[in-house]
Protein backbone atom coordinates (compact mmCIF):
# COMPACT_ATOMS: atom_id res chain seq x y z
CA UNK A 1 0.00 0.00 0.00
CA UNK A 2 1.55 3.64 -1.26
CA UNK A 3 1.04 5.96 1.40
CA UNK A 4 1.51 10.19 0.39
CA UNK A 5 4.55 11.25 0.77
CA UNK A 6 4.89 14.11 3.78
CA UNK A 7 4.59 16.92 1.00
CA UNK A 8 1.52 15.60 -0.19
CA UNK A 9 -0.29 15.28 3.65
CA UNK A 10 0.92 18.84 4.39
CA UNK A 11 -0.62 19.91 1.23
CA UNK A 12 -4.42 18.34 1.71
CA UNK A 13 -4.38 19.63 5.60
CA UNK A 14 -3.49 22.67 4.75
CA UNK A 15 -6.67 22.84 2.21
CA UNK A 16 -8.52 21.21 4.47
CA UNK A 17 -7.68 23.52 7.18
CA UNK A 18 -9.28 26.35 4.87
CA UNK A 19 -12.72 24.57 4.75
CA UNK A 20 -12.80 23.70 8.80
CA UNK A 21 -12.74 27.85 8.86
CA UNK A 22 -15.71 28.58 7.12
CA UNK A 23 -17.53 26.01 4.38
CA UNK A 24 -18.70 29.43 2.83
CA UNK A 25 -15.26 30.92 1.90
CA UNK A 26 -14.64 29.35 -1.71
CA UNK A 27 -17.76 30.77 -2.79
CA UNK A 28 -16.96 34.02 -1.36
CA UNK A 29 -13.78 34.34 -2.43
CA UNK A 30 -14.89 33.15 -5.85
CA UNK A 31 -17.52 35.47 -6.23
CA UNK A 32 -15.76 38.47 -4.67
CA UNK A 33 -13.07 37.66 -7.35
CA UNK A 34 -15.27 37.79 -10.63
CA UNK A 35 -17.34 40.64 -9.06
CA UNK A 36 -14.16 43.19 -8.74
CA UNK A 37 -12.97 41.54 -12.13
CA UNK A 38 -15.79 43.06 -13.42
CA UNK A 39 -16.05 46.27 -11.71
CA UNK A 40 -11.95 47.12 -12.75
CA UNK A 41 -13.32 46.19 -16.63
CA UNK A 42 -16.63 48.40 -16.24
CA UNK A 43 -14.38 51.65 -14.95
CA UNK A 44 -11.42 50.51 -17.94
CA UNK A 45 -14.88 51.08 -20.07
CA UNK A 46 -15.54 54.21 -18.37
CA UNK A 47 -12.16 55.46 -18.34
CA UNK A 48 -11.93 54.79 -22.43
CA UNK A 49 -14.97 56.91 -23.28
CA UNK A 50 -14.82 59.81 -20.36
CA UNK A 51 -11.06 59.77 -19.26
CA UNK A 52 -10.10 63.15 -21.02
CA UNK A 53 -13.35 64.50 -19.84
CA UNK A 54 -13.61 66.40 -16.10
CA UNK A 55 -14.76 63.17 -15.44
CA UNK A 56 -12.11 61.32 -15.87
CA UNK A 57 -9.93 61.59 -12.97
CA UNK A 58 -12.92 60.85 -10.80
CA UNK A 59 -13.57 57.50 -12.44
CA UNK A 60 -9.52 56.59 -12.47
CA UNK A 61 -9.95 57.09 -8.29
CA UNK A 62 -12.69 54.71 -8.47
CA UNK A 63 -10.85 52.41 -11.10
CA UNK A 64 -7.63 52.64 -9.38
CA UNK A 65 -9.37 51.20 -6.12
CA UNK A 66 -11.45 48.34 -8.12
CA UNK A 67 -7.72 47.41 -9.14
CA UNK A 68 -6.82 47.20 -5.57
CA UNK A 69 -9.89 45.04 -5.16
CA UNK A 70 -9.45 42.63 -7.82
CA UNK A 71 -5.56 42.10 -6.84
CA UNK A 72 -6.30 41.08 -3.17
CA UNK A 73 -9.04 38.71 -4.39
CA UNK A 74 -6.34 37.08 -6.83
CA UNK A 75 -3.85 37.01 -4.29
CA UNK A 76 -6.61 35.37 -2.03
CA UNK A 77 -7.62 32.57 -4.68
CA UNK A 78 -3.73 31.75 -5.16
CA UNK A 79 -3.50 31.56 -0.79
CA UNK A 80 -7.02 29.50 -0.89
CA UNK A 81 -6.81 27.41 -3.65
CA UNK A 82 -10.45 28.58 -4.83
CA UNK A 83 -11.36 28.04 -8.44
CA UNK A 84 -12.09 30.89 -10.20
CA UNK A 85 -15.53 31.50 -11.94
CA UNK A 86 -15.29 30.25 -15.73
CA UNK A 87 -17.43 32.71 -16.71
CA UNK A 88 -13.86 35.01 -15.81
CA UNK A 89 -13.80 35.88 -19.75
CA UNK A 90 -17.14 36.81 -20.15
CA UNK A 91 -17.60 38.89 -16.99
CA UNK A 92 -14.48 40.78 -18.53
CA UNK A 93 -16.27 41.48 -22.09
CA UNK A 94 -19.46 42.04 -20.24
CA UNK A 95 -17.88 44.47 -17.66
CA UNK A 96 -16.21 46.53 -20.50
CA UNK A 97 -19.29 47.00 -22.50
CA UNK A 98 -21.42 47.87 -19.66
CA UNK A 99 -18.92 50.75 -18.85
CA UNK A 100 -18.23 51.82 -22.42
CA UNK A 101 -21.84 51.78 -23.37
CA UNK A 102 -23.07 53.94 -20.27
CA UNK A 103 -20.59 56.29 -20.98
CA UNK A 104 -21.11 56.67 -24.36
CA UNK A 105 -24.98 57.68 -23.17
CA UNK A 106 -23.37 60.05 -20.93
CA UNK A 107 -21.92 61.09 -17.22
CA UNK A 108 -25.10 60.41 -16.08
CA UNK A 109 -25.21 56.90 -17.31
CA UNK A 110 -21.78 56.47 -16.55
CA UNK A 111 -23.01 57.26 -12.86
CA UNK A 112 -25.96 55.81 -13.12
CA UNK A 113 -24.12 52.31 -13.83
CA UNK A 114 -22.12 52.98 -11.18
CA UNK A 115 -24.60 53.68 -8.84
CA UNK A 116 -26.38 50.57 -9.92
CA UNK A 117 -23.08 48.10 -9.64
CA UNK A 118 -22.73 49.67 -6.23
CA UNK A 119 -26.15 49.37 -4.92
CA UNK A 120 -25.53 45.75 -5.40
CA UNK A 121 -22.01 44.94 -4.29
CA UNK A 122 -22.64 46.60 -0.65
CA UNK A 123 -25.95 44.34 -0.10
CA UNK A 124 -24.29 41.76 -1.12
CA UNK A 125 -20.96 42.31 0.66
CA UNK A 126 -23.49 43.02 3.65
CA UNK A 127 -25.06 39.58 3.28
CA UNK A 128 -21.52 38.11 3.24
CA UNK A 129 -20.38 39.77 6.27
CA UNK A 130 -23.05 38.14 8.21
CA UNK A 131 -22.13 35.11 6.94
CA UNK A 132 -19.08 35.49 8.22
CA UNK A 133 -19.19 36.55 11.81
CA UNK A 134 -21.84 33.24 12.25
CA UNK A 135 -18.21 31.68 12.36
CA UNK A 136 -16.50 31.67 15.32
CA UNK A 137 -13.50 31.07 13.95
CA UNK A 138 -13.85 33.45 11.28
CA UNK A 139 -10.67 34.60 9.30
CA UNK A 140 -10.08 38.42 10.66
CA UNK A 141 -8.28 38.83 6.92
CA UNK A 142 -10.88 38.26 4.65
CA UNK A 143 -13.45 39.50 7.18
CA UNK A 144 -11.65 42.70 7.12
CA UNK A 145 -11.29 42.72 3.36
CA UNK A 146 -14.47 42.76 3.03
CA UNK A 147 -15.45 45.13 5.47
CA UNK A 148 -12.92 47.75 3.60
CA UNK A 149 -14.17 47.17 0.10
CA UNK A 150 -17.70 46.87 1.14
CA UNK A 151 -17.30 50.87 2.51
CA UNK A 152 -15.38 51.59 -0.60
CA UNK A 153 -17.80 50.52 -3.06
CA UNK A 154 -20.59 52.14 -0.60
CA UNK A 155 -18.53 55.53 -1.25
CA UNK A 156 -18.40 54.93 -5.22
CA UNK A 157 -22.15 54.48 -5.13
CA UNK A 158 -22.63 57.62 -3.39
CA UNK A 159 -20.15 59.66 -5.47
CA UNK A 160 -22.38 58.08 -8.43
CA UNK A 161 -25.44 59.58 -6.78
CA UNK A 162 -23.44 62.73 -6.00
CA UNK A 163 -22.36 63.42 -9.79
CA UNK A 164 -25.61 63.22 -11.47
CA UNK A 165 -26.33 59.68 -11.72
CA UNK A 166 -30.39 60.05 -11.32
CA UNK A 167 -30.19 63.33 -14.40
CA UNK A 168 -29.32 59.97 -16.45
CA UNK A 169 -31.74 59.19 -18.86
CA UNK A 170 -34.69 56.65 -17.81
CA UNK A 171 -32.71 55.95 -14.68
CA UNK A 172 -35.08 53.90 -13.24
CA UNK A 173 -35.11 51.73 -15.68
CA UNK A 174 -31.48 51.45 -16.37
CA UNK A 175 -30.46 50.73 -12.74
CA UNK A 176 -33.23 48.12 -12.56
CA UNK A 177 -31.71 46.44 -15.71
CA UNK A 178 -28.28 46.53 -14.54
CA UNK A 179 -29.06 45.90 -10.73
CA UNK A 180 -30.46 42.52 -12.47
CA UNK A 181 -27.81 41.96 -14.53
CA UNK A 182 -25.65 42.09 -11.17
CA UNK A 183 -27.47 39.73 -9.54
CA UNK A 184 -27.44 37.03 -12.10
CA UNK A 185 -23.81 37.23 -12.15
CA UNK A 186 -23.62 36.70 -8.31
CA UNK A 187 -25.67 33.92 -8.67
CA UNK A 188 -24.17 32.53 -11.33
CA UNK A 189 -20.34 33.10 -10.37
CA UNK A 190 -21.53 31.25 -6.89
CA UNK A 191 -21.63 28.17 -8.52
CA UNK A 192 -19.67 27.92 -11.92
Amino acid sequence: MLRPTPILRHARGAHSATWKKNPHLDSIIRVDHAGELGADRIYAGQMAVLGNTKEGPLIKHMWDQEIKHREKFEELISKYRVRPTIMTPIWNIAGFALGAGTALLGKEAAMACTVAVETVIVDHYNDQLRTLMEDPNVDKDILQTITKFRDEEQEHHDTGLDHGAEQAPFYKALTEVIKTGCKVAISISKKI
